[in-house]
């Protein structure tokens, strides 16, 4: 169970509350408490530490707090459940004020920008203000070295294939500094595992985002918590919370897999040079996705999407690019490995399959502003959602099988 330290400010409603996720973070509380007190001046505030750590950041909370312009309050769990998204969670059931604002403990998230996303939020028009490094005005540099910002750029772009609606005016579901409503989430619900739990929020929740430039700042004190063991985990929760659509774009992808093997075996077989017989098995096999892909795996997103004609000449485009790109490759592992044309085929398509689900859901159905008078021209009889028996069981065993939180 967890145990609560400090508690200040009586029972007086507060504006907003700052929850502090934190592991071995003691460095860092004297400065952090410091910077979050001097922008939240004249505002009516706290700050919740969610302790997991393994040294004495909870001491040096309840020390600090002591002393602190802010009431300051620190609970230590002894189990560290649903890792730092879990912590949060926690924080967002303890706090005193609806209006939460979540921020890392190591002061890569500068403090000073909490005004600007109270501000930003007190337009009225977004449940949710995320700090986001990918805006104008943004900053990323923090990051360090140039691995690191390339596997967080390639997550955030995996992450909005994966929520092409949900994320589609989000730049960055991976931060970590955000301001939520709570009263507009159900908390309850929430099911984090590791660290991303903005992404849990969005995805989730019917919430209305809106973002203010973020400059992440370079780690002051201790060691980045990020690791293969976290990466994993998010994959793993990622694909937990939104496997349905991805899971008709790999059988799809799967289906077109053997048929090209097929076609390639067939045309071989007859003698035809195996590079001939790619290149036919992945003209075939690109027509039959596109269509297929169309009917069962983003019909949900072709009212929003640009014109069946635009869509095919950018799937076909792609495609045909990738596929251009992946011969010569599948020719020089024949050729250098000494390994079949079909087993150098098979695995140039598995490594293709993530290339083409992220271009065709970030690019090829990419929502569009409304259009003026849709509601009019569906009255007047524009093209249903296609409701048919085979829709309809796919939708029944993707919703069991591929429940958020269940897998």
């Amino acid at each position: 169970m967890p145990t609560s330290g400090v508690r200040g400010g009586g029972h007086v409603a507060l504006d907003v509350t700052v929850i502090v996720p934190t592991f071995n973070e003691r460095d860092n509380i004297v400065e952090l408490v410091a910077r979050v007190s001097a922008a939240l001046e004249g505002r009516r505030a706290e700050i919740l530490v969610v302790d997991d750590s393994t040294d004495s950041t909870a001491a040096e909370v309840e020390r600090v707090a002591a002393s602190a312009s802010l009431p300051v309050r620190v609970i230590h769990r002894e189990h560290n459940t649903g890792g730092l998204g879990g912590a949060v969670v926690l924080g967002l059931a303890e706090a005193d004020a609806d209006i939460c604002v979540v921020m890392d403990g190591d002061l890569q998230h500068p403090p000073e920008l909490i005004p600007a996303m109270l501000d930003r939020h007190a337009h009225g028009d977004a449940d949710v203000v995320a700090a986001s490094r990918y805006i104008g005005g943004g900053d990323s540099q923090g990051l360090g070295t140039a691995m690191r910002f390339g596997v967080s750029r390639a997550a955030t772009w995996l992450t909005k294939a994966m929520f092409p609606r949900r994320l589609s005016r989000s730049t960055d579901p991976m931060t970590g500094y955000f301001l939520v409503d709570r009263r507009r989430i159900d908390v309850a619900e929430l099911k984090p595992q590791g660290f991303k739990i903005l992404l849990e929020i969005l995805a989730r929740s019917d919430v209305r985002i809106a973002e203010v430039p973020m400059e992440f700042a370079e780690r002051r004190h201790g060691a980045s918590k990020a690791s293969l063991r976290q990466g994993a985990t998010f994959v793993a929760h990622l694909t937990r919370l939104r496997f349905g659509k991805m899971s008709l774009f790999a059988l799809i992808g799967l289906f077109g897999a053997v048929a090209n093997l097929a076609i390639m075996w067939l045309l071989t077989s007859a003698g035809m040079p195996y590079v001939w017989a790619a290149i036919i098995g992945a003209e075939a096999t690109i027509v039959g996705n596109f269509l297929l892909q169309e009917r069962f795996v983003f019909a949900d997103m072709r009212s929003d999407a640009r014109g069946l004609g635009a869509r095919f000449a950018a799937s076909f485009a792609f495609n045909n690019v990738e596929a251009a790109l992946r011969i010569p490759v599948m020719a020089l592992m024949v050729e250098s490995w000494h390994i079949s044309s079909v087993l150098a085929t098979a695995i140039s398509l598995v490594v293709a399959f993530f290339a083409r689900f992220l271009f065709h859901s970030l690019v090829v159905y990419a929502p569009r502003r409304a259009r003026a008078g849709r509601e009019e021209a569906e009255s007047a009889g524009a093209e249903p959602k296609p409701d048919t028996a085979a829709l309809r069981i796919i939708r029944a065993i993707d919703a069991e099988a591929m429940k958020p939180g269940e897998l």
